[in-house]
């Protein structure tokens, strides 16, 4: 996912600063490009040291930048802001090799998953896909490979240089006094929404017949049958059921804990009998270490639920919503205490906004499921227990709560301080990457084509 970095924040009040990643249903997040009826004549554009930049890649950015900007003009120079950003990206890494700031192949590994187990969720199945790019996903990973590496060590190297920037709140208010009266944002309605998530409970029978599968699958593994080809098979794992169940390396404390303990445990080419963790079964065969890194593959099973293993968890969230609505408890302490939504669970049960961290949403982007609940919905009100399917697919029931619903208004330091603290903090942020790039730009060899010449901050060190 190619990240803008470098002065965009100036393009709006509110791009909260520099570095704004893709839409995330987007298949830019994925890395790769698909057939389409226009091509682009690509090539490359500018070199920072052995790093090359494409005019595929900021064109690319750009067709987002049109995607969201819904039909409104764009400022004229955002082709030009679009490549810097894109150099500062490649002067990280270049700078990176010298500073041997490095990630390891655990990291991107981990990384690659995430994004895999995420699209595969986006498109309803791994097969659907697969069938979209015409690849396995193995090879989709390893297209990705190169790219989720430098993106990593660029985020590493971002994070050494501006990492520990911080506003006071003189700062903010200094900034928001700074910005045109006529250039302040209206903000539409947002609103304040939590929720309480409990996972339907997974029944005796289901999970003895997971274990006797996989005890099964051991059994032919032993008898002499192959581990990988099972896995593809039988493991409902969407990341590694295509690649054999391979996961790659990782160290100690990456690993869920029960999985850790079960791996470690193990001599390359053992497998370990069938294992529960958090995301169901898994059948473990280890395959070597490197170092303090280790790589293992796994058959994993999760067990189904049904009407009446959800019922239990919509009993208990009825139970606490009573206890809430009798002023027992405060939503925000039984989220604490009894939702198992990591996300939510230790913000008063608030769902966050991805764009600025903080808690309001814009009405109009909230999730359709729970869009149509919300706009029926007064201040305070909390839903019955209804059916859930939480971020890694488990079956599970919430309950929901309407905080706060704020009209549409004009921002302001009482009502919006959140959003404008981030914009100030980008804004500081970018000024501390200026100054780096001001100061590293002349340590490596850069070279532009001559149709890109015009963006002066690529020659300034010649100025």
């Amino acid at each position: 996912m190619q990240r803008i970095s470098r002065r965009l924040a100036s393009l709006s009040f509110f791009v909260l600063g520099a570095i704004m990643a893709l839409p995330h249903t987007s298949h830019a997040q994925l890395g790769i490009s698909r057939a389409t009826g226009q091509q682009i004549l690509d090539g490359i554009i500018v070199k920072v040291d052995n790093q090359i930049i494409l005019r595929s890649d900021v064109e690319s950015i750009m067709a987002q930048e049109q995607s969201r900007a819904q039909g409104k003009p764009l400022p004229p120079d955002l082709r030009c802001k679009i490549l810097q950003s894109l150099v500062l990206n490649k002067l990280m890494i270049a700078r990176a090799e010298v500073d041997s700031v490095t990630v390891t192949d655990a990291q991107v590994g981990s990384e690659l998953d995430r994004r895999m187990n995420y699209f595969v969720q986006q498109v309803g199945s791994e097969k659907k896909l697969e069938e979209m790019y015409n690849k396995p996903v193995r090879a989709l990973k390893e297209d990705l490979r190169g790219q989720v590496h430098d993106q990593l060590v660029q985020q590493k190297m971002q994070e050494q240089i501006s990492g520990k920037v911080a506003v006071t709140p003189r700062e903010v208010k200094d900034y928001f006094d700074k910005v045109p009266k006529d250039s302040i944002p209206y903000f539409s309605t947002e609103v304040e929404v939590g929720q309480i998530v409990i996972p339907a409970q997974v029944n005796d029978k289901a999970k003895q017949d997971a274990i006797a599968q996989l005890n099964d699958l051991r059994g032919r593994i032993l008898a002499g049958e192959s581990f990988e080809t099972l896995a593809k098979q039988f493991s409902q794992d969407p990341g590694s059921g295509a690649q054999g169940g391979y996961l790659g390396f990782f160290k100690k404390g990456e690993l869920v804990p029960e999985y850790e303990a079960a791996s470690r445990k193990l001599e390359p080419g053992q497998m370990s009998p069938v294992v529960e963790s958090q995301f169901g079964f898994h059948l473990i065969q280890f395959i070597e270490r490197k170092g303090d890194s280790y790589s293992t593959r796994h058959i994993l099973l999760k067990p189904a639920t049904g009407t009446a293993d959800a019922s239990v968890a919509a009993t208990k969230l009825t139970r606490i919503r009573t206890q809430i609505l009798k002023d027992s408890i405060s939503f925000a302490k039984a989220a604490k205490d009894f939702s198992t939504d990591k996300g939510t669970s230790g913000n008063g049960g608030l769902l966050a906004n991805r764009q600025d961290g903080g808690s309001r949403m814009p009405l109009d982007k909230l999730d359709p499921a729970i869009f149509f609940i919300i706009d029926t919905m007064k201040v305070g009100h909390i839903t019955p227990p209804m059916p859930y399917r939480t971020d890694d697919g488990k079956e599970a029931m919430r309950i929901l709560y309407l905080k706060s619903n704020i009209p549409p208004h004009q921002a302001n330091l009482l009502d919006d301080y959140q959003k404008i603290s981030q914009a100030a903090l980008s804004q500081k942020k970018n000024k501390a990457l200026d100054a780096w790039y001001e100061k590293n730009r002349s340590t490596v060899y850069l070279e532009v084509a001559p149709e890109y010449t015009q963006c002066k901050v690529l020659t300034a060190s010649a100025e």
